[in-house]
């Protein structure tokens, strides 16, 4: 996301705000992994840097928390681009797996890779209170202004898809539990 906004630099042929740059190296991860989230691919979540384009062009006149402009900026990206999904033929997903930047262990990565799809299984708006609350570090306010919601109803959204998510882990983990060694690829 941090090569976009040095590009931007070149292009616009004037210097950036050195707080806008702080904040996109802070914020950059934590938002990468919210892209992901809402749409479950890497090269979408990528595509959605636009979103530090659009807040880079109001940086100086954003009255509230620049994490939760951008954070808006990216749900609208991501709710434009599933309508845009709509109206085109499915794809068929690719083989490879894929991963938000950083190494983990393998061990790790299984269990990352049943909460990604126990989260694919939410509503869209549960997973954007998600991705505000714990991957943003976004309070209940914040992410109910960013969202432009009631705060009850953000609270509402997270108990229930958090409930949710335990319930499709539980249920993952039960059916895992059950299948013979070699099925479950431990070697």
């Amino acid at each position: 996301m941090c090569a976009a906004i040095s590009d931007q630099r070149s292009t616009l042929g004037e210097p950036l705000d050195a707080g806008f740059e702080r904040f996109v190296i802070d914020a950059s991860p934590g938002l990468l992994r919210s892209a992901y989230l809402l749409t479950h691919d890497r090269r979408d979540a990528e595509d959605l840097q636009v979103a530090l384009t659009r807040t880079m062009r109001r940086w100086r006149s954003i009255t509230g928390s620049p994490l939760a402009y951008t954070f808006v900026a990216l749900v609208n990206l991501s709710h434009d681009r599933r309508r845009a999904q709509r109206r085109r033929p499915q794809e068929v997903p690719d083989s490879e797996a894929r991963d938000v930047p950083g190494a983990d262990p393998i061990d790790r990565l299984l269990d990352r890779n049943l909460v990604v799809r126990a989260a694919g299984r939410l509503t869209a708006s549960q997973r954007e209170v998600l991705a505000c609350r714990f991957l943003l570090d976004l309070s209940a306010v914040e992410t109910a202004a960013a969202l432009g919601m009631p705060e009850g109803t953000v609270r509402s959204h997270c108990a229930r898809a958090l409930a949710r998510m335990r319930e499709i882990l539980d249920d993952d983990t039960e059916t895992s539990a059950d299948m013979p060694k070699e099925v479950r690829g431990a070697d």
